[in-house]
């Protein structure tokens, strides 16, 4: 019999508003995190934990991460999340007293061990700024929280993408020290993947060694301009998120990223009939 999987889902780039507001007077973000958190409490095994990887809120204001948490409050599953640049890191803090932050100011950067995973969360937000930076207080910490294992696979998530996705406009606001945190991810490859939210868009690379994600946003996507023709824009796609599955069979086990769509879609139907035969 396989070992049971440990399940880590990723979601991104909530945006909440004040109740009643519409992210760029079109999209209903709180609506569409309503309906991400049933899709979630829907699934089976449900995950372990939920990551949310930034942007949490719009502007940021106390009352969004109010409406933030009454809109998380249905959510069966444990969840973190760290900022982006749309955050604000005392309101933040604030708004989720309980979180496990790793320094008591300045980045909220945090651990958890989850089952035979680490999940490791890092703090990009640049106060006032659209990039994303590590301060050294972050990238020293990671070094040593990597440090105090060899072989325990590690999920690092993040906000802005430590690597250029083709989209100009979203490329120049990525993490602007993208150099330093290579260095340590080459340094520990019990790093299994480095996740990150920001572009709104699901987009697969490598880096440092090691494979790096996009993960898509229950909402709206950056547009997919990769000419460079069109003013920074966005589009209203199918929405979905990461589901990053830790199988720990095999020569030191395998993690696999499904991308999980958002929605009621026909079926499921069954491939065979009840005599055996392919429908």
């Amino acid at each position: 019999m396989m070992s049971k999987p440990t399940i880590i889902a990723q979601i991104t780039d909530l945006h909440i508003k004040a109740p009643g507001e519409l992210a760029y007077n079109k999209v209903d973000t709180a609506k569409a995190l309503e309906r991400c958190v049933a899709e979630l409490n829907a699934l089976e095994p449900r995950p372990d934990l939920v990551v949310i990887s930034g942007d949490l809120v719009d502007t940021p204001t106390p009352g969004e991460y109010e409406h933030l948490w009454r809109l998380l409050a249905p959510l069966k599953i444990p969840f973190i999340g760290v900022p982006g640049n749309h955050d604000g890191r005392d309101m933040m803090r604030a708004a989720f007293p309980d979180w496990a932050y790793a320094h008591v100011a300045g980045p909220l950067d945090q651990a958890r061990t989850i089952g035979p995973l680490d999940v490791i969360l890092l703090d990009s937000h640049v106060p006032g700024k659209p990039y994303g930076t590590l301060e050294q207080e972050t990238l020293a910490w990671l070094d040593a929280t990597l440090g105090s294992s060899n072989d325990r696979p590690a999920l690092l998530f993040l906000h802005h993408p430590p690597f250029r996705t083709g989209i100009e406009h979203m490329d120049v606001q990525d993490l602007h020290n993208a150099g330093e945190l290579g260095v340590i991810v080459r340094k520990h490859p019990r790093i299994r993947i480095v996740a990150a939210g920001h572009v709104h868009r699901a987009t697969l690379t490598t880096f440092a060694g090691t494979v790096a994600t996009i993960c898509p946003a229950p909402n709206h996507a950056v547009d997919l301009d990769l000419a460079e023709v069109r003013p920074p824009s966005f589009r209203v796609e199918p929405p979905a998120f990461h589901l990053h599955v830790w199988f720990p069979d095999g020569e030191g086990g395998h993690l696999v990223t499904h991308q999980v769509p958002i929605g009621d879609f026909d079926g499921p139907h069954p491939f065979f009939g009840a005599d055996g035969k392919l429908l």
